[in-house]
């Protein structure tokens, strides 16, 4: 099977993956992989107030988060951006166990070879978006549409 993505150095930020073959719209691009863990296990292991503008969390569901700084693949070094040419679909498993759903990465429109790969994170804390914090979660996507952080609106 032909490689259709890699991962390399990203002008938005560290890493970043690019296409290196033609990408449809609506084609599912790779799965979000990574360690199981609860939300409670995450918030032991890395804190819950969004202190380190670094995550390669993934919000699952309501019981679980994907942690993809362990067994995680190259999905964990596609990069935010505020005009993305990707979304990341969370798959309910048709069994109803939430330890069986999935994330895939879908492209939202043709996508063409030497593009880079980028979703909107969606990123919630439940703390005050303080100065200090929208500077730790600053974006850098470069698109017109940007924001400047990777922080939504608390829901």
């Amino acid at each position: 099977m032909t490689r259709r993505i890699v991962a390399r150095r990203s002008p938005i930020h560290g890493n970043g993956v690019f296409a290196v073959a033609p990408l449809k719209k609506g084609e599912e691009i790779i799965e979000y992989r990574g360690t199981l863990m609860t939300h409670g296990e995450a918030d032991e292991m890395y804190g819950d107030g969004g202190e380190t503008g670094h995550t390669f969390l993934f919000t699952l569901n309501d019981d679980y988060i994907i942690d993809a700084n362990r067994k995680g693949n190259i999905a964990r070094w596609i990069n935010h951006s505020c005009n993305p040419n990707c979304e990341a679909l969370v798959e309910e498993s048709k069994t109803g166990d939430p330890r069986k759903d999935r994330v895939v990465i879908e492209a939202k429109r043709n996508i063409k070879p030497g593009e880079e790969l980028t979703y909107d994170y969606g990123i919630v804390l439940e703390v005050p978006h303080t100065a200090r914090l929208k500077k730790l979660w600053v974006c850098l996507c470069g698109s017109p549409k940007c924001t400047g952080t990777l922080l939504k609106p608390k829901r």
